[in-house]
C-alpha cells in the first residue's frame, strides 16, 4: 500500500507534529476510545473440537501445538502457515533457534471454522491448534458479547463442537467466570423453541412478542410452548447456578 504525505500548520503557525502521517484514507480508521469504564467490549477464546477438516492438526503428530496460525485464500487452495516448537514430518520453510515454520495447502471448499467465524464480518486475531485430541482454539475481539451466539452455531454448523473457554471484558483486571452450557442437554424441540421466542423477541423488556405468538411460530400450543420453555430453562440454570 503507498503512502503519501502532508504538511500543515496550526492556526498559530506551529508545524503539525504529525504531518508527514499518511492520509486518513490511506491507513486504518483507529476505534475511538471509549470512557473509562465505558467500554463493553470482549475478548473471547472459543474451542472448537472435533472440526470436520482440520488440515493443519492433521498435519501434526499427536501431542504437537501449532501457534500463529495464518491461511492465505488462492483460487485453487488455501496456504495455511504455522509455527511449532519442534520439527515435525515436513520440510519446514524456515527453522532458527528451535522455531520451525511450515506451510501446507488445502482445498479451499472446505468449511474452515475461521473462515465461517469472519464470514459474519468478525476477525480471528489468534489461531493454536492442539493435537492428541484435536482442538482449534480462536480468539477474537468483539465490540460486544452479543454476537457470540451465532458464532457459535455457525462454526456448529461446520459439524464441530464449540465451547467458550475464556471470556475477558475490556478493562476488566483479569478474566470473567465463563459458563460453558451444554446445548445438547436441551432435546431438539427445545432447542427450537428457546430460538425461536429469542429471534422473536420473547425475552426482550418489554416483550416483542408473547407466548401465543412463539407458539404458533412453533406451531404448537401455547401450554405445549410454556412446557417446553420451562425444562428448557432448568436444564440452562442448572449449569449456571452453583450447586
Amino acid at each position: 500500500m503507498s503512502r503519501g504525505s502532508r504538511r500543515s500548520s496550526s492556526a498559530d503557525g506551529s508545524t503539525d507534529p504529525h504531518a508527514d502521517d499518511p492520509p486518513d484514507d490511506d491507513r486504518d480508521s483507529p476505534i475511538p476510545d471509549e470512557p473509562a469504564g465505558g467500554s463493553r467490549g470482549v475478548r473471547a477464546r472459543l474451542a472448537v473440537r472435533d472440526p470436520p477438516h482440520a488440515p493443519v492438526a492433521e498435519a501434526l503428530p499427536d501431542g504437537t501445538v501449532a501457534t500463529g496460525v495464518e491461511r492465505v485464500r488462492l483460487d485453487d487452495a488455501v496456504v495455511s502457515e504455522f509455527r511449532t516448537e519442534r520439527p515435525i514430518d515436513a520440510d519446514p520453510v524456515f527453522a532458527a533457534d528451535g522455531e520451525y515454520v511450515y506451510r501446507i495447502r488445502s482445498p479451499p471448499t472446505e468449511p474452515y471454522p475461521c473462515r465461517s467465524i469472519e464470514s459474519l464480518g468478525h476477525p480471528v486475531s489468534d489461531v493454536t491448534v492442539r493435537t492428541g485430541p484435536d482442538r482449534i482454539l480462536l480468539t477474537l475481539s468483539l465490540p460486544t458479547g452479543d454476537p457470540i451466539g451465532d458464532i457459535v452455531e455457525t462454526v456448529e454448523a461446520t459439524g464441530a463442537s464449540v465451547t467458550l473457554e475464556r471470556l475477558t471484558r475490556s478493562g476488566a483486571s483479569g478474566d470473567c467466570d465463563p459458563v460453558v452450557v451444554d446445548r445438547d442437554r436441551l432435546t431438539d424441540r427445545q432447542r427450537e423453541v428457546v430460538r425461536t421466542a429469542h429471534r422473536l423477541g420473547y425475552f426482550e423488556y418489554p416483550r416483542e412478542a408473547d407466548a401465543e405468538a412463539v407458539a404458533a411460530a412453533v406451531g404448537i400450543a401455547r401450554s405445549t410452548f410454556a412446557e417446553h420453555l420451562a425444562a428448557a430453562q432448568r436444564r440452562v440454570f442448572d449449569e449456571l447456578v452453583d450447586p
